[in-house]
């Protein structure tokens, strides 16, 4: 009982901090492959589907690696293992997918289909990595407290600290694209690697601070000592609360990810700005993104709070979404404004959305892993085949450089920056409403993080 109710009271602030950094790897070097990936592949000469293939296989491989490691975490546990295991292949992996082909040097052959099996290999090898780590970090927080409000407060830790190691991606990118101006497709896989290697120096210093501060949850122990038996996956499947949850994840993943992965070619060959806007814009959005995080770590949260705060922000994409649609390149220096309101949105819709499943797992901490591995899958599956799709269709960016329409020029990135974001987030605001939310008695922080 004394256990019990050390559990339900409020972290303190360095435990939520040591938590806050354990998935800056999996940040940084996910921030990388959404905002980089497709512009690096299409630089160096693949064509934008089957730039978008490898980034289709990588997403493939992270969804399995999902679900395979939220079923062998919630069988065996060890959190910190998995954590572990999974940041040490993202780190040796990752500097391969932005790095030359290393199967075309095998096979002495340099023709797009080697190179896109070639970076698809990594692709996957490094999905599986992330995987583990992310699943493993995510369904700790159920683990470390019974307490709602910490759990919220962990949450929202982590997503601050996400914005932290956007932050810092987008430093490192404009630094290096000032610094170096690559004439050929040597010297731009030698500009990408650099942002790799910094990337991940970066991420591991800080998933050594997690290692070393984070205790093995001892929720987890105590049910594998009491309860042998697991919860089975039909269970979760009989709650209506899962499917809105999944569904409502999902949505909130396609909106982030889908607008940074779009958005470098949005900038460069629709507003036509400079190169160092690929940066500069993404981090506008972090730093708001980053404030909204922190201001969200002081409020008492309920279910009715977490509803109302995805509901503005899902209304604050719909309204950026639409001004998109329209903005001419000319304008284009208020794509500055337009990224500070994306920022608000972002940070409003991840950090309540993914409360909303600690809601959903509550203190059936058994299965915990099963339901972040599976709303994973789902995110991933649907982020790869978005993204193929829209960039399958891309537009040439000759052809937007002479248009001169007075309002935005019609493109397929703009209609996947702008259009498709917004719908999202005006259906997943619909599925808002039909939620039933529980939650217990809050009590605060017993020491704000940032006092």
């Amino acid at each position: 009982m004394g256990d019990d109710e050390s559990c339900t009271k409020p972290l303190k602030r360095w435990p939520v901090f040591y938590y806050g950094v354990g998935h800056m790897l999996n940040d940084i070097t996910s921030a990388c492959w959404f905002t980089y990936l497709l512009v690096f592949l299409t630089d160096i000469g693949l064509t934008p589907r089957d730039a978008a293939a490898v980034m289709l296989s990588g997403q493939i491989a992270d969804a399995f690696g999902t679900i395979f490691s939220g079923e062998l975490i919630d069988r065996f546990g060890h959190f910190k293992i998995w954590h572990g295991a999974g940041s040490l292949l993202v780190a040796i992996s990752f500097s391969s997918v932005f790095g030359g082909c290393v199967l075309c040097k095998v096979l002495g052959t340099n023709t797009p289909i080697t190179q896109t099996i070639g970076y698809s290999i990594f692709a996957a090898i490094f999905n599986i990595g992330w995987a583990a780590c992310q699943v493993s970090h995510m369904s700790m927080v159920n683990c470390i407290t019974l307490n709602p409000t910490s759990r919220v407060v962990l949450t929202s830790c982590r997503n601050a600290f996400t914005m932290v190691a956007n932050l810092s991606l987008y430093a490192v990118a404009l630094v290096v694209f000032n610094i170096s101006k690559p004439r050929s497709s040597a010297g731009i896989k030698n500009q990408y690697r650099w942002i790799a290697y910094l990337s991940i120096f970066i991420g591991s210093c800080f998933v050594g601070i997690f290692l070393l501060g984070t205790k093995e949850p001892r929720l987890k122990h105590g049910i594998q000592e009491k309860v042998r038996l697991r919860i089975a996956w039909a269970y979760w499947f009989k709650k209506v609360l899962y499917y809105q949850v999944a569904l409502l994840y999902v949505l909130t993943r396609l909106v982030t990810n889908v607008s940074q992965a779009l958005l470098a070619f949005f900038v460069i060959n629709d507003l036509q700005m400079a190169q160092s806007s690929k940066a500069l814009i993404p981090a506008v959005i972090y730093i708001c993104s980053f404030v909204v995080s922190i201001i969200l770590q002081e409020i008492k949260w309920t279910g009715k709070r977490l509803k109302m705060y995805f509901t503005v922000g899902s209304i604050l994409w719909i309204v950026s979404g639409s001004a998109i649609l329209i903005l001419p390149s000319r304008m284009h220096a208020l794509m500055y404004l337009l990224s500070t309101t994306i920022g608000v949105a972002n940070a409003l819709m991840t950090v309540t959305c993914i409360s909303m499943q600690s809601i959903l797992v509550g203190e059936d901490l058994n299965g915990c892993a099963f339901v972040y591995g599976s709303l994973s899958f789902l995110d991933k599956v649907s982020c790869g085949l978005a993204l193929f799709v829209l960039e399958s269709y891309q537009n040439p960016s000759t052809i937007l450089h002479s248009c001169n329409s007075l309002l935005g020029c019609p493109s397929i990135t703009r209609y996947g920056l702008g259009l498709f974001p917004a719908c999202c987030s005006l259906l997943a605001a619909i599925v808002t409403c039909t939620m039933n939310l529980h939650t217990t008695k809050l009590k605060a922080l017993t020491e704000p993080l940032l006092a």
